[in-house]
């Protein structure tokens, strides 16, 4: 637009105050500040709104036009309601750097100039994406004033009538426009994110498109842009031996980012449209719309810093058996870093997650911290920066989480509040599989809550343990809680797999060669008859048979084996051997 249209739309009530032979100058954007020195949010062509706050007296004025001018911006607008007037300084200046001057009314909000040239710069661009990226580029980099993602995907449907969302790797939502009616619906989230995993590893171009119900999404991955400040890693004497080395012909080097690290923990906006229909200039802007979510993911990356440090730090001092007073002081630090305006001491948990690669891969620790960081926003959010809470570190391809609790009083121990192995991986199962499927695995254990520093090692020893339990199990993603290692389960992982086959096949098979020959079915007998304890009538009830039946499949089970189900030792190694089998 010109500067020209401005004076003649009667609802801004703008007055020129110069520049009148300047008026045909094109307007790219517009931009509002009060600082001494805009020019690194300036990228020229703006209208520049100003309360005049910087000015302190007429001396100010002179360099702050010479920096307008030299920025290449279109005209300066200046709001009355602060001086009255606008000062004769500010008009002198602009008239001798050919720099058009506008009044404006204090009845008028530099919002409605705003929005106003915002609109029909984006109706002249025929919808182009660059209206919302010239505008936000300015707001995200002037700091978290700025507004954030939000802002970014609101622009997207008020100006460009696009509904997005933004996501995490395991379907969390993360941001999404506050004006376009219900969010997307959780079971909505983790099948985009799955599906983002999947065409990732799978090696498609991207944006890829994903038809849920009768609705197509397009999804563009939010990438880091490395620059956030990294933990150090423990001391290598304190690291976890590794499983698994990067494989031949792997990405090396500095700037290397092997597909898996970056898939299991990259952001994802997701566009309600087809992208398989827009011309080139619009998918390239609206990858300038992810590079400045990026800005976002970057900060928060670099506020979880102090978080892994102080973990790392803890652990450090657990590991090398530093005395329970070292430990409670670095604890008593780390308290109101993660629970801020805890009057009493918190209990605490200790989460380990490993993610292990089949045929090798990127290096597994920073992936599972950054994962562990991922899951345990959700069962723990309080506020507005949800991760605020959660402290992880990493130890070779181990990542530990340090997890605060709020003390309880009377006969609770913080415990009913805590992290429950099952509930970690409720919502993140589907999209964690799809990224892993192939080559990997992600596996967790959880402690119970500890009262105190001396604690602390003990219960990181029962999340590892736990952890065992939970690889133990088939699939791509499991998780065990500390409440497992009380049963049977805790010892069957540590059993060596040609005993745990020597053991099911001398028991067993026996009976499937029977069930296979006369489909007799007496592996779901004993199954059924040691889950009712032993008892014939219930046995007989929930099997639909006759006692008289039951009885001739057991006697046939104890022929065939050699062994006697009325004896408790007997049936513990078929219990145990239907649990290995």
């Amino acid at each position: 637009m010109r500067l020209r249209a401005l004076l003649d739309t009667d609802a801004l009530g703008l007055g020129l105050l110069g520049g009148e032979d300047e008026l045909d100058r094109t307007v790219r954007g517009v931009m509002t500040t009060d600082l001494r020195d805009p020019s690194r949010y300036l990228s020229g062509g703006e209208l520049v709104l100003t309360g005049l706050a910087w000015r302190r007296d007429a001396a100010d004025s002179e360099p702050f036009v010479r920096i307008l001018v030299q920025a290449g911006v279109a005209a300066l607008a200046a709001g009355e309601a602060e001086l009255g007037d606008v000062p004769e300084d500010l008009v002198a200046a602009c008239a001798r750097h050919r720099l058009p001057l506008f009044a404006v009314h204090e009845s008028v909000a530099f919002a409605t100039i705003t929005e106003h040239v915002v609109r029909q710069v984006s109706g002249e661009r025929a919808g182009d994406l660059a209206a919302v990226v010239d505008r936000h580029r300015r707001m995200m980099t002037s700091g978290p004033a700025g507004g954030g993602p939000d802002v970014v995907l609101d622009l997207l449907g008020s100006d460009l009538d696009l509904r997005a969302w933004l996501l995490s790797p395991t379907g969390r939502l993360i941001a999404g426009p506050k004006n376009a009616g219900p969010g997307l619906p959780a079971d909505v989230c983790a099948k985009l994110a799955a599906e983002q995993l999947a065409a990732v590893r799978t090696g498609r171009r991207g944006p890829h498109r994903v038809l849920v119900g009768q609705t197509t999404f397009s999804l563009f991955p939010i990438r880091s842009s490395g620059r956030s400040p990294q933990t150090p890693p423990i001391p290598s004497s304190l690291q976890a031996p590794r499983t698994a080395q990067s494989p031949a012909g792997a990405p090396s080097g500095p700037g290397a980012r092997d597909v898996r690290e970056g898939v299991l923990s990259d952001w994802l906006l997701a566009v309600e449209a087809d992208a398989g229909d827009w011309a080139d200039e619009r998918l390239d802007l609206l990858q300038g719309v992810t590079q400045l979510i990026a800005v976002e993911r970057d900060r928060r990356d670099a506020a979880r810093t102090v978080r892994r440090r102080l973990a790392q730090e803890v652990l450090e001092l657990v590991q090398t058996g530093a005395a329970p007073a070292e430990i409670a002081a670095r604890l008593r630090v780390a308290a109101p870093v993660l629970l801020p305006g805890l009057g009493a001491a918190p209990h605490w948990q200790v989460v380990v997650a490993r993610v292990e690669w089949e045929d090798g891969g990127p290096e597994a620790g920073p992936v599972a911290q950054s994962l562990l960081e991922e899951i345990l926003v959700d069962p723990l959010s309080t506020g507005p920066e949800p991760s605020d809470r959660i402290a992880v570190a990493h130890t070779g391809d181990e990542a530990i989480a340090l997890v605060p609790l709020p003390a309880m009083s009377g006969e609770h121990d913080g415990a009913e509040t805590g992290v429950l192995a099952d509930a970690l991986l409720a919502a993140v199962r589907e999209p964690l599989s799809a990224g892993l499927d192939g080559d990997g695995r992600l596996t967790l254990g959880v402690s119970a809550a500890v009262h105190s520093a001396e604690g602390l090692r003990g219960a990181l020893e029962e999340a590892r343990h736990a952890r065992r339990v939970a690889a133990a199990r088939p699939g791509r993603v499991c998780a065990a809680g500390h409440q497992e290692l009380a049963s049977h389960v805790l010892l069957l992982p540590f059993v060596p797999d040609d005993v745990r086959r020597a053991f099911t096949a001398r028991l067993l098979d026996p009976l499937r060669d029977y069930d296979r020959r006369h489909r007799a079915e007496l592996i779901p007998t004993l199954e059924a008859f040691l889950d009712c304890d032993g008892s014939w009538t219930r046995c007989a009830s929930r099997l639909h048979l006759h006692v008289n039946t039951l009885r001739y499949r057991v006697g046939r089970i104890e022929q065939l084996t050699s062994r006697d189900l009325s004896r408790l030792e007997d049936k513990l190694d078929f219990f145990l051997a239907l649990r290995m089998s």
